[in-house]
């Protein structure tokens, strides 16, 4: 069984060496729809495959990193990068291009990382970030499986090369999630008192 969950942000980047003039030269913005699917073959203690309420935490504030921040490729031009940290309190460096294909990449991976160090503590089994859809505008997306994520000519994630502003941590629930996640640690889901014994 599959699972939707719809988070929206703000995001201005350029994006280096495609083909619109527009979009490799000039920082541009737009107002994203990501779309999280996740999938399980069993149902937790309430019936469900994930309850919503826990995608607030951690996956909500890694994805909200990118709201109303300026996302960069760390290959980039030095002098432009200097200028996204000093112009700007809210910024995100990939090792990626920030196009809509390697958002979906990124929070899929983000996302399936998280999923990986979270004990689960309400009868979840075996859930897995099925797909993940970047809409970037009214009329186009990019969707992303899990092959894409260890698709080497996709570019290699490994989250030691991310980074992200002190002030995009300062927003997290917990501002050291990111250290804890390339660390390994383990996220603990709530204790559930059940009201009906299955």
């Amino acid at each position: 069984m599959r699972i939707r969950k719809l988070f929206k942000f703000e995001n201005a980047h350029i994006v280096r060496n495609c083909s619109s003039d527009r979009c490799k030269y000039s920082i541009h913005g737009h107002s994203y729809q990501v779309e999280l699917i996740l999938q399980a073959n069993a149902l937790d203690n309430g019936q469900m495959v994930y309850d919503f309420g826990l995608l607030k935490g951690n996956i909500k504030d890694i994805i909200d990193s990118f709201d109303h921040a300026i996302t960069f490729w760390n290959k980039d031009d030095p002098e432009y990068i200097k200028a996204c940290k000093t112009f700007s309190a809210r910024w995100v460096s990939l090792p990626v291009s920030p196009s809509a294909e390697q958002f979906s990449r990124v929070i899929f991976f983000w996302a399936s990382e998280i999923l990986k160090q979270t004990q689960m503590q309400n009868g979840e089994q075996g859930v897995s970030v099925y797909s993940v859809i970047v809409h970037e505008t009214a009329t186009g997306y990019a969707q992303c499986f899990y092959e894409d994520i260890v698709n080497e000519q996709m570019g290699l994630l490994t989250l030691n090369d991310f980074e992200f502003s002190d002030d995009v941590k300062k927003e997290w629930g917990d501002p050291l999630l990111f250290d804890k996640l390339k660390n390994g640690e383990k996220f603990y889901n709530p204790v559930v008192d059940l009201q009906v014994k299955p």
